[in-house]
């Protein structure tokens, strides 16, 4: 599972690493993004570009908008078969920027947050789906799921599942608007190799949305032991 982000590069560190232009709305860095908040998406339709969308995908087919909340995730084991997700999957992929994401550490008392990165510390991109759903009032609204794989060796020490990051190398064949066939896509859907992360414990301020500045992603304890 993959339930919080951080995004937080400027616009002009988001359009240089994602080969996009600046956004034409306000982007403000986030610490701490939750599901059914908005983030920033990069979509291309056909050529890229940044949206904003909110978190918790809402098939164009539903009846109502809040079955959002059960569609934060899409596993890539199952994603071409689910009725939700295999729409998307053909027509509609994206990228949801990130700086580093979030997983919680089970306890005898309590769950401790972590927080995941790349070693560069450069911004990556993770594989997502978005559709179109219209209310009975005829207002759009798009909305993003963020797909999760198993989890690879570094991440495997806190949780058993991962978001999918795509390695720069892969973003184009996953945006590719003329690629619908899911057997080509499957290959990329698979974990980053841990070499090319590293994470750190955090404070629990992470477990509130209401809390979104810098002092969340405040290091506390690497998975060596040192700490922050």
């Amino acid at each position: 599972m993959c339930g919080r982000l951080a995004q937080t590069m400027d616009a002009v560190a988001l359009a240089e690493r994602f080969e996009v232009a600046p956004p034409d709305f306000e982007l403000v860095p986030r610490y701490n993004l939750a599901p059914g908040q908005a983030a920033v998406v990069v979509k291309a339709d056909p050529k890229r570009r940044l949206a904003p969308m909110r978190w918790g995908l809402v098939p164009s087919w539903a009846k109502e908008e809040k079955i959002g909340y059960e569609m934060i995730n899409a596993r890539a084991e199952t994603v071409a078969q689910k009725n939700s997700f295999k729409g998307p999957l053909r027509r509609s992929r994206c990228l949801i920027p990130a700086s580093g994401f979030y997983e919680w550490e089970k306890t005898d008392r309590t769950r401790l947050p972590w927080r995941f990165f790349l070693k560069n510390e450069r911004p990556f991109g993770l594989a997502g789906l978005w559709d179109t759903w219209r209310s009975p009032a005829g207002e759009s609204l798009e909305t993003f799921t963020i797909i999760t794989t198993t989890a690879n060796e570094l991440v495997g020490r806190i949780h058993d599942r991962m978001p999918v990051i795509l390695r720069p190398e892969a973003e184009a064949a996953w945006l590719d608007p003329a690629q619908s066939d899911p057997a080509r896509l499957r290959p990329l859907l698979t974990p980053l190799a841990a070499e090319e992360m590293d994470a750190y414990r955090v404070s629990t301020l992470v477990n509130s949305p209401a809390h979104d500045s810098p002092e969340v992603i405040a290091p506390l304890e690497d998975l060596f032991g040192r700490a922050g």
